[in-house]
C-alpha cells in the first residue's frame, strides 16, 4: 500500500501547517512554490475570494506534508507547492486541479514557475498552451539600497502608523478612487492584515506628505526563517508617482529588515524594480487548456 495520500485543505486547522511546510522548502527563485507570505497575505485579504478553499488539497507521505495545490486571486488560478523529492507526485496534482479546482467559463490556468520542471513537464505531456509569463524581480542584500527621500516628505516613524491614511493611501494608490470614486472609510482591509499570525506591520513603511496625508506605503511581512523580506503591497498615490517616493521607501525597508538578518526583498515585475537594482529571478508561467 502506498504511503502517500491526499486530502482536503481544511483551513481552520491546516493553516500554520501549510505556512510551515513553505518555509521548509522555499527557494530564492520559488522553485518549490510560493513563499509563506504568499499565501497567508491573501487569506486575510479583502480582495481574496475564500468560497473556494475547500477545493484546495494537501498530500502527506505518512505525517509529514509533501504538496499542497490551492488557488489566490483570480480563483482560477491554480499554484503548486512541491517537497523536492516528491515529483512523482505532480501529474496527479495537475489531475486534482484540472477536476477539481475552480474553472469557470473555461478561465483556469495553472501558475507554474520556473524551476517546476516536474510540473512543466506534465503540462507539457496534457498538450497545455502557455497563455503568459513575466519574471518577477529580488533585491540582494549584498548590494546597498539607498535611495534618499524627497525634500517635503516624512517617513512615519516606526510604531506611529495611522491605519486609517494606510488604507486611504492603497485606495488611491491602487486607483481605486479614478475607477470607483473616493475611499469611503472603511479599515476593514487593515484590521484584516493586522489579524494574520505573521504579519509584521511594525515594519511597514509610511510616508507622507507636508499636510500628514501618506502618499506612499509599503507593507513588511518579515520571514526571519527564509531570512526574506517579504515586502506586499507597495503603491503611491497618483499625483506623487515618479517623485522617487517608492525607492526611498525600500530602502528604509532595506535598512529596517537588513538589521534583523534579512538577505533578499521581494519586488514585482514592473520595470521600476529593475531600475532600482533589483533582479529578475522567478519566471512566472501561466498555462491554460487548448479550448
Amino acid at each position: 500500500m502506498s504511503k502517500f495520500f491526499s486530502r482536503p485543505y481544511r483551513f481552520l486547522q491546516d493553516h500554520m501547517a501549510v505556512y510551515q511546510f513553505m518555509l521548509e522548502i522555499y527557494e530564492r527563485d520559488w522553485r518549490n512554490g510560493v513563499p509563506a507570505p504568499f499565501l497567508e497575505y491573501a487569506l486575510s485579504s479583502t480582495w481574496m475570494d475564500k468560497s473556494y478553499l475547500y477545493r484546495n488539497r494537501l498530500w502527506f507521505d505518512g505525517d509529514t506534508m509533501v504538496g499542497v495545490v490551492f488557488y489566490e486571486n483570480p480563483s482560477t488560478d491554480v499554484f503548486f507547492s512541491l517537497r523536492p523529492g516528491y515529483e512523482m507526485l505532480a501529474e496527479e496534482m495537475v489531475e486534482h486541479a484540472e477536476k477539481h479546482m475552480p474553472d469557470f467559463e473555461g478561465k483556469q490556468r495553472l501558475v507554474i514557475f520556473g524551476g517546476q520542471e516536474a510540473f512543466l513537464k506534465i503540462v507539457e505531456k496534457k498538450e497545455y498552451q502557455r497563455v503568459m509569463d513575466y519574471w518577477d524581480c529580488l533585491y540582494d542584500f549584498a548590494e546597498p539600497l539607498d535611495y534618499p527621500l524627497p525634500e517635503g516628505f516624512r517617513i512615519v516613524p516606526v510604531g506611529e502608523a495611522d491605519p486609517a491614511k494606510a488604507c486611504r493611501c492603497c485606495w488611491k494608490g491602487f486607483d481605486h478612487e479614478a475607477e470607483e470614486g473616493p475611499w469611503n472609510g472603511d479599515t476593514t482591509a487593515a484590521a484584516l492584515i493586522e489579524t494574520a499570525p505573521h504579519q509584521t506591520v511594525h515594519l511597514d513603511v509610511c510616508i507622507e506628505n507636508a499636510e500628514g496625508e501618506y502618499v506612499c506605503y509599503a507593507g513588511m511581512w518579515w520571514t526571519p526563517e527564509n531570512k526574506l523580506a517579504y515586502m506586499e503591497p507597495l503603491c503611491t498615490v497618483p499625483e506623487c508617482r515618479k517623485m522617487g517616493l517608492a525607492a526611498a521607501a525600500l530602502s528604509e525597508m532595506y535598512r529596517r529588515t537588513k538589521a534583523l538578518g534579512a538577505t533578499h526583498m521581494t519586488g514585482g515585475g514592473n520595470p521600476f524594480y529593475q531600475k532600482i537594482g533589483y533582479k529578475p529571478v522567478i519566471h512566472w508561467n501561466y498555462f491554460a487548456k487548448k479550448r
